[in-house]
């Protein structure tokens, strides 16, 4: 397991499925902000990506996120467009509701970045966010990502089109937390 000052970042359980279904990917409105296609429902039992992780995939790399008081699942995060030729990667996660506005967003996009920049040897991070989502923009920036530009009117998401913020991380200008990573 990865760790944070507050979360773990660690391999998906079975069991952690039917959590994130519920509570992530059966919210139209949040999975419609968090995913760059227009909402499906997943079927239980589905083999979907988002839930089941396919070990075979190397330029994604999915994990559970839990409290590292206590172990309770609250999200889950992803390293994924892994090119290793240009070494780089993007960044994505999604909290349960209960799990909102607690700090934990920042200390995972912490964790993905020990893991992006020391684990896999990667020399640029990318985030995407939809212009409104404040806590993500916080959380990038407190780890040091920079805007780098806004993609105007480009996610339609639930009848409006929105702008999408770029936001980018080089190792080179990466400052790691005092916490344990690894």
């Amino acid at each position: 397991m990865l760790k944070g000052d507050k979360v773990g970042l660690r391999a998906r359980h079975e069991d952690d499925i039917p959590v994130l279904l519920t509570e992530l990917y059966d919210d139209v409105v949040n999975s419609s902000r968090a995913e760059s296609g227009p909402w499906r429902p997943i079927s239980p039992g589905s083999k979907d990506p988002r839930l089941v992780v396919d070990d075979k995939e190397q330029g994604h790399v999915p994990f559970s996120v839990v409290e590292l008081d206590g172990g309770s699942l609250i999200g889950t995060a992803t390293l994924w467009g892994i090119d290793n030729h240009n070494r780089s990667a993007h960044i994505g996660l999604g909290l349960l509701p209960s799990s909102r506005g607690k700090g934990y967003g920042t200390d995972v996009v912490a964790v993905l970045c020990h893991y992006g920049f020391v684990v896999r040897g990667l020399r640029r991070l990318q985030i995407e966010t939809l212009s409104d989502n404040a806590a993500m923009l916080r959380s990038a920036e407190r780890n040091g990502f920079v805007r780098e530009g806004v993609l105007r009117s480009s996610a339609w998401v639930m009848g409006e089109f929105l702008d999408e913020v770029l936001l980018g991380l080089l190792v080179q200008d990466w400052k790691p937390g005092p916490g344990p990573r690894g």
